[in-house]
């Protein structure tokens, strides 16, 4: 391991992607990160492997890592923070998971196959859709245009050794100069997969099926109506983490959009969406083998919304108003069999059918100073209402809080600035920033939900205040015609940090759990995370990338927060020539020094993984074939990380083919 961390050091500090020197101009320059998944240029044939889950693609940006509870379904964390702190979208659609485990992110009900990129916007620059702390994911699907009556056929397959996972896709499109339309099918099958040392992970299967149609209708030259839908249905998922599986995870997505460029007006674009989306979930214990007490816990998430956007431009000021408003229904439930027939069940609302319904407006002034310079300013303003429609769920939390009325109304609100210079290859930026959340539907009016993590049921705090965060971001950056290196940081000041305390007072619902907490809230907490990202072009083909990383969050006692990374690291070198692409990469972490015990955290080992690809291009006739060809973990190293749940081990050795075939 030590030779790993030394190798990689040294590769680190080596002035390392290559990007040519653009032209300055007079347009505002987006600091935004863009994650590319799908077929953009030629990029995508240029990834290791492409067939990877969403997952992994957002891994590889500094600011984002994964809470693994098994091989699906990952749970983003952006600038450390988990997702009561963040906001993940599709297409600037809200959607909002059926499950009180986190068992179903947003993430998981896309596919790579419809994506095209990942936009991550990191803290108030990220809250162009809705309030957050830590920042955003908005993930764009596949973009159709109008063309002369072309066809388009792909067809993706795959296989991985260690989990046995087979992967079928195929995609259809078709556009016209009037009309266009695509769709998407993507098939995953998995079983059990293989830690190191040979070691089975059981419960860690899933099968997953995924399907995404667009069609567009040209109206003028300037004005396109567009439908779309998503239908995702993931069954008999293992959760090798936690106690329970899920026997389907169910996701209806469908929107209608009207997209209008005006000529000669200072608006650019405006863009108007209506969507609709159901989530169903349902954990399952049936089939693990000894359970004291059989629960069956469903839960079921609905959501109307809309946003309308407009982008203008005057003089050297480029505009972006968003107007958004969401209305969400989201009821878990829990009814658990008592071994004795002649005994009753015992039902309870898990979540008591909270309504939430949410206004709010965006507004973006990006100012261009020079062509070396601008400054970015926003605000937002929002209206949050949180309504318990259940009377029986209402009366459940009102055992806790006799005076808790069934509505709470909150008002959220953010504004942040950015400054930004870039000339002859030399950058910076310096930014603050201030937003406020409201407690998610877990920390307001969750009852009895139980964490595997730290042993203890949760019960949810209606009268929780607004979390407030301070914020303050800088970048420096050197770019020259072989090499770049850039250095970024972020720092978070976060008030009315909202944490689950103990209660000894309370008996736990749970068999065998520890205790029960309330949701209460610390007078603060901060967060902080640097990154280094070098890249070097060797040859005109050979490129070389490494990226180091570093994160510490405390709270207000000086204790360390959980699920806060260690020293992280990657760094690879990639082959390109022709139709031949090659790399070999490795990544890992330190130990885990800053664990906290409070959280029944505990020390993780260090670690390092070795992972090599081969892909091949060519062409028959019309079409063309794209094949990748690697292997993961190529040590079969064992290992657990500060963010696998309950030292869930990691997947071991991994071989992979993935084919990509279009016409």
């Amino acid at each position: 391991m030590k030779n790993y961390i030394l190798f990689f050091l040294l590769i680190s500090f080596f002035p390392v992607i290559s990007q040519e020197n653009k032209k300055d101009t007079l347009k505002p320059k987006d600091l935004k990160e863009v994650i590319i998944i799908g077929k953009k240029a030629q990029l995508f044939e240029k990834q290791a492997k492409t067939l990877s889950s969403i997952d992994e693609y957002l891994q590889k940006s500094a600011k984002v890592d994964m809470i693994k509870r098994g091989a699906y379904a990952w749970e983003p964390i952006i600038n450390s923070m988990p997702t009561e702190r963040t906001l993940v979208t599709i297409d600037g659609m809200r959607i909002f998971g059926a499950c009180t485990d986190k068992m179903d992110p947003i993430t998981s009900y896309v596919e790579v196959s419809n994506l095209s990129e990942a936009t991550l916007s990191s803290g108030q620059e990220g809250a162009c859709f809705g309030s957050t702390i830590g920042g955003s994911i908005d993930l764009k699907r596949n973009q159709s245009d109008f063309g002369n009556n072309k066809w388009d056929f792909n067809i993706n397959s795959g296989f991985e050794s260690n989990n046995k996972q087979k992967i079928i896709g195929a995609s259809i499109n078709y556009s016209d100069s009037l009309y266009y339309v695509s769709s998407d099918f993507m098939l995953r099958d998995a079983q059990n997969y293989v830690a190191g040392n040979n070691k089975e992970i059981q419960f860690s299967q899933f099968r997953k099926m995924n399907f995404s149609g667009t069609t567009g209708y040209k109206l003028a030259t300037n004005k396109l109506l567009e439908g779309s839908i998503i239908y995702d249905k993931a069954t008999n998922v293992g959760y090798p983490a936690l106690p329970m599986d899920v026997s389907i995870a169910e996701a209806l997505i469908a929107s209608l959009k009207y997209d209008y460029s005006p000529k000669k007006s200072i608006i650019t674009n405006w863009e108007t969406k209506l969507y609709f989306n159901t989530i169903t979930h349902r954990m399952d214990d049936t089939k693990r083998p000894f359970v004291p007490i059989h629960m069956d816990m469903p839960g079921w998430s609905k959501t109307f919304g809309y946003y309308s956007k407009i982008k203008m431009n005057f003089e050297s000021h480029h505009f972006l108003v968003n107007l958004n408003s969401f209305y969400n229904s989201s009821i878990a439930e829990m009814t658990m069999y008592p071994s004795n027939p002649s005994e009753k069940p015992m039902f309870m609302y898990t979540w008591p059918d909270v309504r939430t319904f949410y206004n709010g407006i965006f507004i973006e002034d990006n100012y261009v100073l020079n062509c070396h310079s601008g400054i970015k300013f926003s605000a937002s303003i929002g209206s949050h209402s949180n309504k318990v429609a259940s009377e029986f769920g209402l009366g459940s939390l009102q055992i806790f809080y006799p005076d808790m009325n069934a509505q709470k109304n909150r008002f959220l609100k953010s504004f942040s600035s950015n400054y930004n210079y870039n000339k002859n290859g030399f950058g910076f930026g310096i930014g603050i920033g201030y937003g406020e959340r409201a407690p998610s539907v877990s920390e307001g009016y969750g009852f009895y939900l139980f964490n595997s993590f730290d042993g203890f049921d949760h019960i949810g705090n209606p009268n929780l205040k607004n979390e407030k965060s301070l914020e303050g971001n800088a970048f420096f950056g050197l770019k020259k015609e072989k090499w770049n290196a850039k250095i970024s940081s972020s720092y978070f000041h976060i008030s009315n940090y909202i944490i689950g305390k103990p209660d000894t007072t309370l008996v736990p619902m749970t068999i065998g759990a520890n205790g029960v907490k309330i949701y209460s809230a610390f007078n603060y907490a901060t967060v902080y995370n640097v990154s280094l990202s070098t890249e070097y072009k060797l040859y005109k083909t050979l490129k070389w990338s490494s990226q180091l990383i570093v994160s510490r969050g405390k709270d207000c006692n000086n204790i360390n927060l959980p699920f806060i990374s260690p020293f992280s690291f990657s760094s690879s070198i990639a082959y390109f020539k022709n139709k031949i692409s090659s790399e070999f990469s490795v990544q890992g972490n330190g130990i885990q020094t800053n664990y906290s015990t409070l959280y029944r955290e505990d020390k993780t080992p260090d670690y390092a993984i070795l992972n090599l690809s081969f892909g091949y291009n060519f062409k028959i006739n019309k079409s063309k074939i794209i094949t990748k060809i690697g292997a993961e973990n190529l040590l079969d190293t064992y290992y657990s990380t500060y963010s696998d749940w309950n030292n869930l081990p990691r997947m071991g050795r991994n071989l992979f083919l993935n084919l990509n075939y279009s016409l």
